[in-house]
């Protein structure tokens, strides 16, 4: 019996040492899954620093592009009231000459700008009603 009795003894050794083994996987198992919690936080913070300096990126470069493209259509407005000025200045600049030519002929010639006037009422006139 004593081989029998070694057996068993063996055999008891050996479940004693697989419930060790059972106990040392679990103990490792605990501590890993803490550590890979740990790293899983790390990383869910690193994405949110991350968002968070490309959404600061995007806002400065979007706010930068705002800030050149108005300042390019406040230029244009600028520029396109200037020419308008200029426009308006000009238009006031002839009819002020045309003005002034007519009152001088009517002055100089009375009876010949009222007789051109006339003729020119007649053409308008007849153009109108064709």
């Amino acid at each position: 019996m004593s081989s029998a009795s070694a057996g068993s003894s063996t055999l008891r050794e050996t479940a004693k040492d697989a419930r060790d083994g059972v106990r040392e996987i679990r103990k490792a198992a605990s501590e890993a899954s803490g550590d890979i919690q740990s790293d899983l936080q790390a990383l869910r913070d690193d994405f949110a620093r991350l968002a968070e300096q490309i959404g600061d990126i995007a806002g400065s470069k979007g706010n930068a592009a705002w800030r050149r493209a108005k300042s390019r259509v406040d230029g244009a407005v600028a520029d396109a009231q200037d020419r308008g000025r200029e426009a308006v200045g000009a238009v006031r600049e002839i009819s002020d000459t045309f003005v002034g030519t007519i009152a001088e002929s009517i002055k100089n010639r009375p009876f010949t700008t009222l007789a051109l006037a006339a003729g020119l009422g007649f053409l308008f006139g007849a153009r109108w009603r064709h």
